[in-house]
């Protein structure tokens, strides 16, 4: 609500410097906490093309997600409901042509082996803002070593290890340890699920009447103040950002 999203060409350009600093430069993995619903699949692509241009060189990507893998099933389908890009994807995968080497894994001990990959691993796994599941795993074993990093493909909610992880936190709290943060910590700025200012005031203005009050219920306060000001001052609209305790009339 108080920003808008980088374009995607210029996510195109951090993702690719990014992967190649560290697959190649600095010889590590890349850690990706993603969400198994939606961001893997998006991500899944968005490498195809780059690598299929040339422009990123990737040896190996790990799905570690039983719940990605089935979500990742499901949605290839459904090719009637996705781009050219997506169909290229899957027809490249289903004939082994990938250019890179991708692989699902779904035991535990799969997935505990990936742990003993020491450089050129691209590894996604859920949840995506690293609350639970088996990304926490692979944090654990590869933030202590400087040459890896995490790529985040989100907006990481306060309160998240996700969040102290982008805010700089140099060790933190997982499985009843400190963890020393040497890896770097990036995060990309085009791939978020949810519209920008601009598109949230765009999607305002297919409103056939004005409302009696706009209430803002999702996001953080500071940015739902922010889109409640633009409103008010740009659409004349009442606006309300709804905080807890209050009731509200409607």
């Amino acid at each position: 609500g108080d920003r808008n999203h980088r374009s995607l060409a210029e996510t195109e350009d951090e993702l690719v410097e990014v992967m190649q600093d560290i697959l190649h430069v600095r010889h590590g993995n890349v850690i990706v906490p993603a969400f198994a619903l939606g961001r893997t699949q998006e991500f899944l692509v968005l490498l195809y093309r780059l690598t299929q241009s040339g422009r990123l060189r990737v040896p190996l990507v790990f799905v570690d997600s039983p719940l990605a893998t089935q979500a990742s099933a499901v949605t290839f389908r459904h090719l009637e409901a996705l781009d050219e890009l997506a169909h290229a994807f899957h027809q490249a995968e289903r004939a082994r042509k990938l250019p890179f080497t991708l692989r699902f894994t779904e035991s535990v001990d799969d997935s505990m082996f990936l742990n003993s990959i020491r450089n050129g691993a691209v590894i996604l796994a859920a949840s995506g803002m690293c609350e639970a599941g088996r990304i926490r795993h692979h944090l654990r074993h590869n933030l202590p070593r400087r040459e890896c990093g995490v790529l985040f493909t989100g907006f990481q909610a306060a309160g998240t290890l996700g969040r102290r992880l982008v805010d700089g936190a140099r060790a933190v709290n997982m499985f009843n340890e400190s963890v020393p943060v040497r890896a770097s910590i990036h995060t990309l700025g085009g791939l978020s699920a949810h519209a920008g200012q601009d598109a949230l005031m765009g999607w305002l203005a297919g409103a056939l009447r004005k409302p009696k009050m706009t209430f803002l219920v999702h996001g953080e306060p500071e940015a739902s103040h922010t889109l409640s000001a633009r409103i008010a001052r740009e659409m004349k609209w009442p606006t309300t950002v709804a905080a807890p305790d209050n009731r509200y009339e409607v």
